[in-house]
């Protein structure tokens, strides 16, 4: 099964970071990567620009609606995702609690399927 672990960030965090932190912070998230490719369960990871730097498009009743961020109303945002295969939920979860991420952000994890179901 597919899990994606999505890298929930406290928004404006990044800001408070030197470069040099960012750049050790960056490196570490590289390391996991590559620990998870050696497992042989990575699929693929990408970090995320600021959410400053997004947009967000609505369609309701034929109109189309286009947003610049930052987007004022949420708390967080996701700053990078890792899609795994494994073969329970309890193993993405432990794959994510290795993550260095989850120590100054939020680790979600969720299986990939049909969004109808539920």
């Amino acid at each position: 099964m597919a899990y994606m672990l999505f890298v929930a960030e406290p928004r404006g965090q990044r800001a408070e970071r030197t470069e040099e932190e960012g750049k050790a912070l960056y490196q570490r998230m590289l390391d996991y990567a590559e620990d998870l490719k050696a497992r042989g369960v990575l699929r693929a990871y990408s970090s995320l620009r600021n959410d400053s730097e997004g947009q967000r498009l609505q369609i309701r009743g034929g109109k189309r609606s286009l947003r610049d961020g930052p987007f004022a109303e949420a708390r967080e945002m996701i700053g990078g995702f890792f899609l795994v295969d494994c073969a329970t939920r309890d193993e993405a979860v432990e794959l994510a609690a290795l993550c260095p991420a989850a120590e100054w952000a939020t680790m979600e994890v969720r299986e990939t399927g049909p969004c109808y179901l539920g």
